[in-house]
């Protein structure tokens, strides 16, 4: 197997939905493991999400989980999630799926370097990157 990069983000008690989210945003087979299944008792972390796989059609890996008892949550400005290409449409659609229910920092519109670009942070606290090449 080929080494590669994929975001992994934690979440404080919602990894299920946001996982969820992105499945319906970008499509793909999305695979869940609770700490319940691995044998963790604590209450209310037994169905939280331990370890979560978004794989998709376009080759995109999105990871993630719930943050385990004792770990603080603790969302920060330092990451961001980049979806760039020429599909206009495509992206267009992941953007407008992101934005929603999000804070939009840079509408998406055409910038000074001729190409359409936009960020946001999406309902679960992830800022996001779009850019469509040359539009």
């Amino acid at each position: 197997m080929a080494s590669r990069l994929n975001p992994y983000i934690s979440f404080a008690g919602d990894a299920r939905q946001a996982m969820e989210f992105y499945r319906d945003v970008f499509g793909g087979d999305l695979t869940v493991a609770t700490f319940g299944e691995y044998g963790t008792k604590e209450a209310g972390y037994a169905d939280k999400i331990m370890h979560a796989t978004l794989q998709t059609a376009n080759g995109f890996t999105i990871m993630g989980a719930d943050l385990p008892p004792g770990m603080e949550y603790s969302p920060g400005n330092t990451m961001a999630v980049s979806l760039s290409g020429d599909d206009a449409t495509q992206l267009r659609g992941y953007w407008q799926k992101l934005s929603e229910g999000g804070t939009v920092s840079v509408p998406l519109e055409k910038q000074m370097w001729g190409d359409e670009f936009g960020a946001c942070t999406d309902r679960f606290g992830v800022a996001w990157m779009v850019d469509i090449a040359g539009s």
